[in-house]
């Protein structure tokens, strides 16, 4: 959905000029349950005249019917489709709009406030640079609010606005909106975050959306669109270490064999030398091949064929790095975790490890610790429950060849899978190899650690425990 632009009848090859090459921002909104973000982003695309006739007639309709502001306008349910989230007037799934001012291009996602449906949240920030942190004026900064903050900063979105909502509550009162601030402010001092922007506002009112509030002349920053439209993020991926994985070997004659993936960082030409790995074999790149031909040239997330001097061992899953830019490798990894599943983290229960690409067998050999939401404090755990967040310590089959998150976050995260139900469990930020478990080998008899080994060849997709566990119980 594009802005209305006076350029577009004036000068159509200008506006097209002007739209191509705006910035594009990718943020959410997210907080605590009721706390408005459907209805945010409502108010923001019809204040910001981005809402057609047809989809504002059927808007009036439905507010009519369904909606839950006494018969005006319902805002929430431009956003909120499903016919469950109408009915219960909550968001349960993400839903992504995409539209565009004068200024920028954005893909906004607004993402539930459960915490039954804090599994969603992550998904929905797993891609964004910007969060818009909702808080109900009359309520404060609540456990969910702090949940999915930690979150946001665990998935590297270091930009955070913090709109303090219902403020035609509180009587738009400064006090309330101060005290939040400062409630806010105490709690995120410890989530490193680069920025972060307060701006009261009424999302059913209108207030400091779009157009500047007279009903706050205390607030002198700028409304949440101006704020949205001032963030700036360059994308890094090019300028970070060439990591390329494979996902499918291009095979159509016996005469060409390529290499098809996106390239997750850095860039890479015709000539340049690399590694594969597991293999180690160097190589070099004889061809860059896309749909419209040929290349010299390939950058951080562009989809391209791959042709190599030399007949090499490779499949999907494996990786292609240059030679001076190695990435960590280990069957040992600690890794910062959500766990997203109604069923408890067990210790020694395998899970599929999706990395890219590859797919690998793992689990979870210790906890280091699980972050208490409310208090920032760690405490220890022999398991982790629904929306946990924790440091985690895995043991894999094979060596994963990563970067830490911070680094590089196309390599350096993963998900877990569970191997009955193929359901994601977790979602895994890595932070580098660690220590191997401790060896207990020497308690065991030789016959005991055979039938072990024989039973994890034959038996791959068996959740059973593992001899040392039997023992012990």
């Amino acid at each position: 959905m594009a802005h209305k632009s006076e350029l577009i009848e004036k000068d159509i090859e200008g506006y097209l000029q002007q739209h191509q090459h705006k910035s594009l921002i990718t943020c959410l909104t997210c907080g605590s349950v009721d706390d408005g973000k459907s209805t945010l982003i409502g108010r923001l695309l019809h204040d910001a005249q981005l809402v057609f006739d047809d989809q504002l007639a059927t808007l009036q309709k439905d507010s009519k019917q369904l909606g839950t502001t006494g018969g005006d306008t319902d805002f929430a349910l431009l956003v909120d489709g499903l016919q469950s989230e109408r009915e219960q007037g909550i968001t349960i799934d993400v839903a992504y709009r995409y539209f565009s001012t004068d200024k920028a291009k954005f893909i906004l996602a607004d993402t539930p406030g459960h915490e039954q449906y804090t599994r969603n949240m992550v998904t929905g920030a797993s891609n964004c640079q910007l969060a818009i942190i909702l808080i109900d004026a009359r309520k404060g900064v609540l456990t969910q609010t702090r949940r999915h903050s930690h979150i946001c900063a665990l998935l590297g979105i270091k930009h955070l606005i913090v709109a303090v909502n219902k403020m035609d509550m509180v009587d738009y009162g400064q006090p309330t909106f101060d005290e939040i601030c400062r409630e806010y402010r105490d709690f995120a001092a410890s989530l490193a975050l680069d920025a972060i922007h307060f701006v009261p506002i009424s999302a059913l009112k209108g207030e400091n959306v779009v157009h500047q509030s007279a009903q706050m002349p205390w607030y002198q920053g700028l409304p949440l669109m101006a704020l949205l439209e001032s963030q700036h993020f360059e994308s890094a991926l090019q300028h970070k270490p060439f990591r390329f994985q494979v996902q499918y070997v291009n095979r159509p004659s016996s005469d060409f064999r390529g290499y098809a993936g996106t390239v997750a960082s850095g860039c890479i030409n015709v000539g340049d030398e690399v590694l594969a790995l597991p293999s180690k074999r160097p190589t070099k790149i004889a061809e860059i091949l896309t749909f419209d031909g040929a290349m010299d040239e390939a950058v951080a997330l562009e989809a391209v064929t791959l042709t190599l001097t030399d007949e090499i061992d490779l499949s999907r899953g494996d990786m292609l790095v240059k030679v001076s830019e190695l990435p960590q490798s280990g069957r040992y990894v600690l890794a910062d975790v959500v766990w997203m599943h109604e069923s408890p983290l067990q210790l020694g229960t395998e899970y599929l490890i999706k990395h890219g690409t590859k797919r690998i067998a793992g689990r979870v050999f210790a906890i280091d610790h699980v972050l208490d939401i409310n208090t920032n404090e760690q405490h220890q755990a022999e398991q982790l429950q629904l929306n946990d967040v924790a440091t985690v310590r895995f043991e894999l089959n094979e060596a994963l060849h990563f970067d830490g998150y911070d680094d590089n976050p196309q390599t350096g995260a993963f998900i877990a899978i569970d191997r009955i139900s193929n359901a994601t469990v977790a979602a895994a930020m890595l932070k580098g190899c660690c220590a191997p478990p401790q060896q207990r080998a020497s308690q065991f008899s030789e016959f005991e650690l055979e039938l072990n080994a024989l039973i994890r060849k034959h038996f791959p997709h068996w959740q059973a425990k593992d001899i040392s566990q039997w023992r012990d119980e």
